[in-house]
């Protein structure tokens, strides 16, 4: 299920230009235990992320010397312009019978064509007077926190598909928490970013502190605030968990339900997600000034280039680290890295 542009219109009426976006699609490039942001050049990361965007995606990817659009060849993403990467953590199907461990496969949100991944939109909720800012070559953000135990649905969100529908993402039907029933069309996970910039510092030690939300959180408005007064694309992601395949009423109930996230959290309350930016060029400022004019919208974007979904299929990236994080149905003993589930 999708919220489109008109129903975003409806609900955000206090900006005209909120009724165009891009929402596109995103295939997997790898699922590996890989961080750039946060533990860059650790080999491997903590925890496992399922990775999408060019694949010049490293180890790696230092701010102001590493240029995703100059080094990728290829893109998973709908626009074959935007070698940006997005990631998120990944989310496992524990056993109540025996503990072992399953990865959850992801399957396309309505309307897109894609292998795994997940669906991308840039939002321009925080700007006035249809002016907005794109990032610019080095830009990074983090929305999220995989150690807080705080339940912060407006942003980080899971919506019940099939047994209990939304509307807008994150709105009062959604849960922060996983849901604790059977959903049985799956479970899709909305990651909503800051919409608002200083101006000036392209990263910040936490990932955070460079940007800011200008409505407490969630789906921005036009207010951003003195300290970061320049309005940016509102990036959210949204995750397709294909959870309907576990069946089985004594595995949900109160305070249970049988899935768990890579880093160790069966709330949910700690999902998160990376955003590093490799945009080609001026691509995406064209995009966001086009927006207003109707040019611009979802995936469909007459000012960009678009790939075929069967051309960002192909773009793949092997592991830099050979190991077993539950591809292909396997199961695993342990989550990887012998994460403990908290």
């Amino acid at each position: 299920m999708f919220w489109n542009t008109l129903a975003v219109g409806a609900v955000l009426a206090h900006s005209a230009s909120a009724q165009n976006m891009l929402r596109f699609a995103c295939s997997q490039l790898t699922v590996e235990r890989a961080d750039p942001l946060v533990t860059p050049g650790l080999a491997p990361a903590p925890h496992t992320h399922q990775i999408i965007g060019g694949n010049s995606f490293n180890l790696t990817m230092e701010p102001g010397k590493f240029d995703p659009a100059a080094k990728s060849t290829c893109t998973s993403c709908t626009y074959s312009e935007d070698f940006s990467n997005y990631w998120t953590a990944s989310l496992y199907f524990k056993s109540p019978e025996n503990g072992t461990f399953q990865r959850v496969p992801q399957f396309a949100n309505v309307g897109l064509q894609q292998d795994g991944g997940m669906t991308v939109y840039y939002m321009p909720y925080s700007a006035k007077n249809n002016k907005m800012t794109a990032f610019k070559p080095g830009f990074r953000m983090i929305a999220g926190d995989p150690s807080t135990k705080k339940n912060n649905r407006v942003s980080i969100c899971h919506r019940c598909l099939g047994n209990g529908e939304g509307f807008a993402p994150c709105d009062s039907k959604d849960t922060g928490e996983l849901p604790n029933k059977y959903c049985p069309k799956g479970i899709r996970a909305t990651i909503i970013f800051p919409s608002c910039w200083d101006g000036v510092n392209l990263d910040s030690p936490d990932h955070k502190s460079h940007v800011a939300y200008s409505n407490s959180g969630g789906l921005g408005t036009p207010a951003c605030p003195s300290t970061h007064p320049v309005a940016i694309p509102q990036v959210m992601y949204e995750v397709m968990w294909d959870t309907g395949r576990y069946k089985n009423d004594a595995w949900y109930g109160a305070n249970k339900q049988p899935f768990v996230y890579s880093f160790g959290d069966k709330t949910g309350f700690g999902q998160h997600g990376d955003y590093l930016f490799g945009w080609k060029d001026d691509s995406l400022q064209k995009a966001m000034d086009a927006l207003p004019s109707g040019k611009c919208a979802n995936a469909n974007c007459s000012v960009l280039k678009i790939q075929s979904a069967a051309d960002s299929m192909k773009c793949k990236k092997s592991q830099m680290v050979k190991e077993d994080v539950g591809n292909s149905g396997a199961w695993i003993k342990e989550l990887p890295g012998g994460v403990m589930v908290q």
